[in-house]
């Protein structure tokens, strides 16, 4: 049985040193995350909104918009960090309180990681953490996904 496996992972390691991929009829967009951005995303059936101001050397702000007060930013600012990873891909995230649901607020960590679709727009996926514990959960925290779509604020 150590020897299949042993053999398996020699052959798999063999395919993939000559492997090239294809090149994409994607377009290639200069990845450029520093500036502000207003990011709408769901969770748990509810639409939220903040406002990113991400700043060079990934440091940034998260400002939660709540859309039952008209719109309008909360009043502190909470720190964010980002990064840049391959294919105009980025992610960004920090601690917020963010209602879930129709009656909660909860504190945790926003996850955003997502793909330029253009020089101002990124697309992608989130995760929202609590320190909450789930029994249910295998890694015994609380955690909702969703999506996200973030638009450059041109000044």
């Amino acid at each position: 049985m150590k020897v299949l496996v042993v053999t398996l992972l020699v052959l798999v390691s063999v395919s993939l040193v000559g492997y090239q991929p294809q090149a994409s009829a994607r377009a290639v967009y200069a990845v450029n995350l520093v500036g502000k951005w207003r990011v709408k995303f769901h969770l748990s059936g509810v639409e939220n909104n903040l406002l990113f101001n991400s700043q060079p050397k990934g440091l940034g702000s998260f400002l939660l918009l709540d859309a039952k007060s008209d719109d309008k930013f909360e009043a502190v600012a909470r720190p964010a960090v980002w990064g840049e990873t391959t294919n105009e891909r980025v992610s960004f995230c920090g601690h917020l309180t963010l209602q879930l649901g129709t009656c909660c607020r909860e504190m945790g960590t926003l996850i955003f990681k997502g793909r330029f679709s253009s020089n101002n727009l990124i697309t992608g996926k989130l995760i929202f953490v609590t320190s909450i514990e789930e029994e249910e959960s295998p890694y015994r925290f609380r955690s909702e996904v969703g999506a996200f779509e973030a638009t450059r604020v041109l000044e």
